[in-house]
């Protein structure tokens, strides 16, 4: 599964403002600036040594439950479903066939998980005969008392007619899955014009048990063949292959899908909807596009990739694509990013795009996504983690496959940017929270999708590949699935695949970077003296609570135009290396190669830093120059860097030199800002262009109105929300004409840009076009929209808005996501110094709400 929310709390308590080139639900960083910095000065969070250690360090979690993987008393082998829908009631009809097996021993009694059902008959089924059986039910789980005890070398069928109420359920969820009903009813009754009818299931981690019984743990295997009664003129989508379509004399039309290969409960799913299918084919297999009809022509150009995804892994891994098929979905008000449902991905609507905002795709927008999704079905749905705990087995190669696909379809500085940016995300996080990639305690399993488990583990798996190299590191994955196919594994079984390939004991690697927590905070100093260059590298990290790290890394000494690297084994707290050299280095470099998980203070002269950007390996290598160089701009030679780089080959770092020229006051200023200016109108890159126009709007006195102005009409949605955001702050008449034009527009990024350009300069006029565009704005962007919508009724009389005071009301009492909620509340907040009477209902919501996130949020508010 994608997540979305990275850093939600931070998000969350954050100021409403628009993130311009961001598509909503996305979960790119499109046209945001470039990552937290993984190198610049000491670690953020440093406690002391071990042997002085007294306090315990903020990021440390409370002791959580032991979660053991589940005991298998009985396995589900086959599921057979058969369903249909109350539209208005939001229930699912449902039989159940369900063919068991007792594990090892002998079983009189099953415990099957089915939440918040009516249950209206359980029977045995045989070949001669059907038997009624004696239940019990707790709305949470169906125990069955069989007729006798039955042996493992024995199957047996139940039966189970029943009613599915997922609205009756709780909302649960997370920040990576925002509720846990498991089966969602969109517009169900179609009374919401701009939305279409839809019926979906997310079923990660145990919701599928909200729509049909089932042992819902990720250690159970199951084929399945599941039949859809449906109104004949809605397409459907499941697990494997369409075996029958049937048309119905009530005008409904029943569809059969079966998946032929076992895969565990979680990934069972369908979709009922108004599609269009859009057609490729990999290796005789269909491989099938589901987008609403008005995203028809833009399908194949972003999906289109995935057939190349298909034979490229399946290439590289040794290992054909195991399934019948590959199809993808578009659902409305998806509660994640994506779901690797076999064969039947998943996503939101942020997939479904129209030509003009496919302009501003990029490879960390929807592709990242979708090859996340593709290499799933290899890790996660052929070879399954054993408990949630093991998540990372799943994640972190799916996290991973983002940057073999960067590197293979977009090279290296595209890979080295996805290394970045998700490094950065894990640090980030590191902060407040550090735990072991493998957990075998948790207080939730949703507390697993974080960024440990997806960017901390594609890193050590980056890590893992520069140690055994690539040869062994894919023979090593393709023994891995080989042995391991169609089963639930856990750490040991990845470990011992690669000790198999390579003949080396790698209890040291998994035990540092899966079983124990944090990560190495290094201080690189380095000296030459006497014809030799000392270096030397000191682990700082608190390491009573985290390990001295055993660290293969390569250090280039360049002398003069020639680089000669060393292959280096750190393994103490402090130790030092020296290399011989004939004169005094131009430059030595830790970690040339960039794959060390870890945070770098390492020491250089400016003149070092030139001189690493000027012979850069890479973007990282720039990248990071930059970063250090950023506050040295007054000198000439520092000035001159960024300049050149303004015309760097790479889109990333003209735009991370952009970010770091704002507020400019170096020499040459009228040069830099003609610089910036060029960049602003010409550059081919959207993401560019729009970051060039924040940086104008940062130099003081500028007088860039017209720039802005053409700016909107921009054939690029991001480069035009830039524009409105920057006038925002500067509003001018025509400013304000301009903007109204665009009052109707169909991005999302452009909506989000209006709302905040009116909830800063907009008066009682736009109270209307807030209330009228409400319905279009997706779910995921609700949490800015509503503060906006706040922040502008606090500037018009409080008599004038009681409809949208009762909207926000109604949204932070009943939103289903929580961070929606949340955004109402924010939005009230803003309206308490007009309406001091709004202070009890807020404090009534507060009281009222359930989530303790939310409470959390509240209570810091």
């Amino acid at each position: 599964m994608k997540y979305l929310l990275t850093g939600l709390l931070g998000l969350l308590l954050a100021s409403p403002r628009v993130v311009w080139g961001q598509k909503a639900g996305s979960g790119g960083a499109v046209g945001a600036a470039r990552p937290a910095p993984r190198r610049r000065g000491p670690a953020a969070v440093v406690a002391a040594p071990a042997a002085a250690a007294t306090a315990v360090p903020s990021w440390l979690p409370s002791t959580a439950p032991l979660r053991p993987a589940a005991t298998i008393l009985t396995e589900v082998t086959n599921t057979k479903l058969d369903v249909r829908f109350d539209y208005k009631k939001q229930y699912l009809l449902g039989t159940a066939i369900l063919t068991l097996r007792s594990h090892f021993y002998s079983q009189s009694q099953v415990v099957l998980d089915a939440k918040g059902f009516d249950i209206q008959k359980v029977e045995l089924v045989g070949e001669r005969k059907v038997k009624p059986l004696v239940y019990s039910y707790d709305k949470r789980q169906l125990t069955l008392t069989l007729d006798r005890a039955y042996p493992r070398t024995e199957a047996y069928q139940v039966r189970i007619v029943y009613v599915a109420k997922p609205n009756e359920l709780p909302a649960g969820g997370s920040a990576a899955i925002t509720a846990a009903k498991g089966l969602y009813f969109i517009n169900p009754l179609g009374l919401e014009k701009n939305k279409p009818r839809q019926i979906w299931t997310q079923g990660e981690t145990e919701s599928n048990s909200c729509w049909f019984p089932t042992i819902d743990r990720p250690n159970q295997r199951m084929t399945q063949e599941i039949s859809l009664t449906v109104e004949n003129q809605f397409k459907t989508l499941s697990n494997g292959s369409l075996i029958s379509s049937k048309f119905n004399p009530d005008g409904t039309r029943t569809d059969t899908w079966r998946q032929s290969q076992a895969q565990p409960p979680y990934l069972a799913t369908l979709v009922v909807g108004n599609y269009a299918v859009v057609s490729d084919v990999w290796h005789g297999k269909s491989v099938d596009y589901y987008v609403e009809p008005p995203y028809a022509g833009t399908a194949r150009a972003v999906f289109g990739h995935t057939p190349e995804m298909l034979e490229f892994f399946s290439k590289k891994l040794g290992v054909d694509y195991p399934w019948d098929k590959y199809a993808q979905v578009a659902v409305r008000d998806y509660v994640s990013g994506a779901m690797e449902n076999t064969t039947a991905v998943t996503h939101g609507t942020n997939v479904q795009v129209t030509l003009r905002e496919l302009l501003d795709a990029t490879y960390a927008g929807n592709e990242s996504i979708i090859v996340h999704e593709v290499f799933h079905h290899w890790f996660g749905d052929y070879v399954t983690c054993k408990s949630w705990g093991n998540l990372p087995l799943n994640e972190s190669f799916a996290d991973y496959a983002e940057y073999l696909w960067a590197e293979q379809k977009y090279g290296a500085d595209e890979a080295a940017l996805v290394q970045e940016t998700k490094l950065a995300s894990y640090l980030d996080e590191a902060q407040s929270k550090r735990e072991p990639l493998i957990r075998a305690r948790y207080q939730e399993r949703e507390d697993l999708f974080d960024r440990h488990s997806y960017a901390k583990g594609g890193r050590v798996l980056h890590m893992l590949r520069k140690y055994v190299g690539d040869d062994a590191f894919f023979a090593a994955l393709n023994r891995y699935l080989v042995q391991n196919k169609q089963s639930a594994v856990e750490i040991s079984k990845l470990r011992t695949a690669f000790e198999e390939t390579t003949g080396e004991d790698l209890m040291w690697f998994f035990n540092q970077w899966f079983l124990q927590r944090g990560h190495p905070e290094l201080r690189i100093s380095h000296g030459y003296t006497d014809g030799a260059v000392t270096l030397r590298v000191q682990q700082v990290q608190d390491t009573l609570y985290q390990p001295v790290y055993r660290l293969p890394v390569t250090v280039t000494v360049w002398q003069k135009e020639r680089p000669v690297d060393y292959r280096l084994a750190v393994t103490k707290a402090n130790q030092t290396f020296t290399f011989p050299a004939a004169d005094r280095p131009s430059l030595v470099k830790f970690d040339s190669e960039g794959q060390l998980l870890a945070q770098i203070d390492e020491e250089r002269t400016q003149d070092e830093l030139i001189f690493q950007f000027d012979h850069a390996r890479g973007y990282q290598q720039k990248a990071d120059a930059m970063e250090l160089l950023q506050n040295k701009t007054a000198e000439l030679p520092v000035s001159t860097l960024f300049r050149n780089a303004l015309t760097d080959k790479f889109w990333a770092v003209r735009r991370t030199a952009l970010d770091h020229l704002r507020r400019y006051r170096g020499p040459e200023t009228n040069a830099v800002r003609q610089a910036v200016l060029r960049v602003a109108t010409t550059d081919v890159n959207p993401q560019v262009r729009a970051q060039a126009l924040a940086t104008l709007a940062s130099f003081p006195n500028g007088n860039y109105g017209t720039v802005y102005l053409a700016a909107l009409s921009d054939s690029s949605y991001t480069v035009a929300a830039a524009a409105l955001a920057t006038l925002a702050k500067n509003p001018s008449i025509n400013a304000r004409t301009q903007a109204t034009a665009l009052e109707n527009t169909t991005s999302g990024v452009l909506l989000l840009g209006l709302a905040d350009y009116y909830a800063r300069n907009g008066a009682l006029e736009q109270y209307a076009w807030f209330l009228r565009r409400l319905p279009d704005v997706a779910e995921s962007d609700l949490y800015s929209y509503l503060q906006s919508f706040g922040a502008l009724m606090a500037n018009i009389p409080p008599i004038e808005c009681d409809k949208g005071r009762n909207i926000l009301e109604d949204y932070a009492r009943h939103a289903p996501r929580y961070d929606v909620r949340l955004g109402a509340y924010k939005g009230l907040v803003q309206l308490l110094p007009s309406m001091p009477a709004l202070k009890a209902t807020l404090q009534k919501i507060k009281a009222e709400e359930t989530d303790d996130r939310l409470k959390a949020f509240y209570n810091l508010m």
